[in-house]
């Protein structure tokens, strides 16, 4: 047996256990969850708190990257061209999974770009306010709404997020005047909120959850079927007032398509044993929100539905990014 056909073997033999022999030695440096939106918000919050807990399942540092801007899209389009190696990882929010596609045709990116690696959160919207508007219930937010010659002013995490369209459901339905104001985040809404440069935010609650308990921004209502146990004071949209308006975010974890799936596996079943225990469970129903694991395969098919509908969505309202 010549030399040359015994090195081809070889070759042969190490390509064929060069998967499992990574997912073997994974992960052997820190990995980075990338957040295509400013610190502060939901997707940050959600991506902290899954990262210090996979970190310490995997022996190795979590780092979470922002990269706000072009409404999610440049964060989400790095993952997408990342290394599909299991260091870069991507935490998403649904709005720009599921939104962004039918909202910008022109994007470089695609669902099908990543590979899903678990659902861990879900969360109703709850309509936050101003703690400068002198409104103290939803329908008195409607009224002053549709009296008020300027309208409302309401902001959104960047032009074609939930929060925007969020926004534009809640005035046609409420029939108020209503201006968009977009952000490259939660965080800096917030700040603005507090102020009074715009009036009103719907988002996730574990964005504005600590500025309403600490009385600095009113919560109108909560857009779920029933009331969150963390602020069991804030009525839903249907007993504020405004029955039939409901909007909830979903978060997920994802990985460039093409990543080992003995990786993708190991990772979900870290992420699963994160999302299903009492810590977890707790610390994000203390955020107004509800923990909530999927898999791989139930997550695939569940971003497909998501992003039929929200395409159908966009397009009967006639949605369109500012």
């Amino acid at each position: 047996m010549n030399t040359a056909y015994l090195a081809s073997l070889a070759a042969i033999a190490s390509s064929i256990c060069a998967s499992p022999a990574q997912a073997d030695t994974y992960p052997s440096k820190p990995i980075t969850i990338v957040v295509p939106s400013a610190a502060a918000g939901s997707t940050d919050i959600m991506a902290r708190m899954i990262g210090d807990q996979l970190g310490k399942a995997l022996g190795q540092s979590v780092i979470v990257d922002n990269k706000p801007g072009a409404s999610g899209n440049i964060g989400t389009e790095a993952v997408a061209r990342a290394a599909p190696d299991g260091y870069t990882l991507l935490m998403q929010y649904s709005g720009y999974h599921v939104g962004n596609p039918a909202l910008f045709p022109q994007i470089r990116w695609k669902t099908s770009d990543f590979a899903p690696i678990a659902l861990v959160m879900r969360a109703p919207h709850v309509i936050a306010v101003s703690g400068t508007l002198p409104a103290t219930n939803l329908k008195e937010l409607i009224s002053s709404g549709q009296k008020n010659g300027k309208g409302l002013f309401f902001a959104s995490s960047g032009n074609g997020s939930i929060q925007h369209i969020a926004g534009e459901m809640f005035a046609r339905q409420a029939k108020v005047q209503a201006a968009h104001v977009p952000y490259k985040g939660a965080g800096p809404v917030v700040t603005d909120l507090i102020s009074g440069q715009v009036d009103m935010f719907i988002t996730t609650p574990p964005s504005v959850i600590g500025q309403v308990q600490a009385g600095k921004i009113k919560a109108m209502a909560y857009a779920g079927p029933k009331r969150h146990p963390s602020m069991p004071t804030v009525p839903t949209t249907a007993e504020a007032g405004l029955p039939g308006y409901e909007v909830e975010s979903w978060f997920a974890l994802f990985a460039p398509a093409k990543t080992p799936p003995e990786i993708v596996a190991r990772l979900t079943a870290q992420v699963k044993t994160i999302v299903e225990s009492e810590t977890f469970r707790k610390k994000v129903e203390d955020q107004g929100a509800f923990a909530a694991y999927m898999d791989p395969p139930a997550l695939g098919k569940f971003v497909d539905q998501e992003t039929a509908l929200w395409a159908k969505v966009i397009k009967d309202g006639n949605i369109k990014p500012d």
